[in-house]
């Protein structure tokens, strides 16, 4: 197997089909193109060929093996053409699920949970790269759990999600700034993976009330998932 493909074998990926797909991806890959994660079917019947998914930093590669293994087809979708994407997680893995802005739907099961919450996150990594001209990253180094969506609160009182710090604000004259005091309260590097996934709720709360901006927003998100 080819070394650069085995560091996707962390997550019970299988490694036949890891080996057959590192045997033909790099024949397919565009110039400047870096694999940033591999998922692969976990299906119940142990001798149906599994699916897999190729993240990459320009697109996602279904890739569908054929003729008992023999060969394989690649399906593609470049970031641009992506408009959401989607997990669910049931009893045997998850769903992985992504649409097209030409409405088309595309969903891949059987995907082990891990593997489908890093594509997930890696996928809205690409997406807001693509937003908000950042430099990409190709691969994935930490696991993140991310939610898809995150259902909007009304806020009833600011103090509700704003921890209580003086050094959020400055003279009588100084614009208050909810940043400052969100990233003065605590530093990240020292919160658990929970308080983590709370505070990035609370930016989402700010952000659905109008008390920061999407690109405020965006920026926060980046930097707590650095920390997750």
């Amino acid at each position: 197997m080819k070394e650069q493909f085995k560091k996707f074998l962390n997550e019970e990926q299988d490694p036949k089909a890891i080996e057959k797909i590192a045997s033909k991806l790099n024949d397919i890959l565009m110039k400047n193109e870096e694999v940033g994660y591999i998922a692969v079917q976990k299906k119940p019947a142990i001798t149906v060929l599994p699916d897999s998914i190729v993240m990459t930093n320009k697109r996602i590669i279904i890739c569908q093996p054929k003729n008992l293994g023999l060969s394989m087809n690649f399906i593609d979708y470049t970031w641009d053409e992506i408009e959401g994407t989607f997990v669910k997680e049931n009893i045997l893995g998850s769903e992985f699920s992504f649409s097209t802005k030409t409405e088309l739907q595309v969903t891949i099961d059987y995907i082990p949970k891990i593997q489908a919450r890093k594509i997930f996150t890696f996928a809205k990594e690409q997406l807001d790269i693509l937003k908000n001209g950042i430099a990409p990253t190709a691969t994935i180094t930490e696991e993140v759990e991310v939610v898809e969506e995150m259902e909007t609160e009304e806020v009833t009182s600011f103090a509700e999600i704003m921890p209580v710090s003086t050094s959020g604000f400055g003279s009588e004259n100084q614009e208050f700034n909810p940043a400052a005091t969100i990233a003065k309260d605590k530093l990240l590097s020292e919160l658990s993976q929970d308080e983590l996934f709370e505070k990035l709720q609370n930016y989402k709360k700010l952000l659905d009330n109008g008390l920061i901006l999407q690109g405020e927003y965006d920026a926060f998100k980046k930097e707590v998932l650095s920390y997750m």
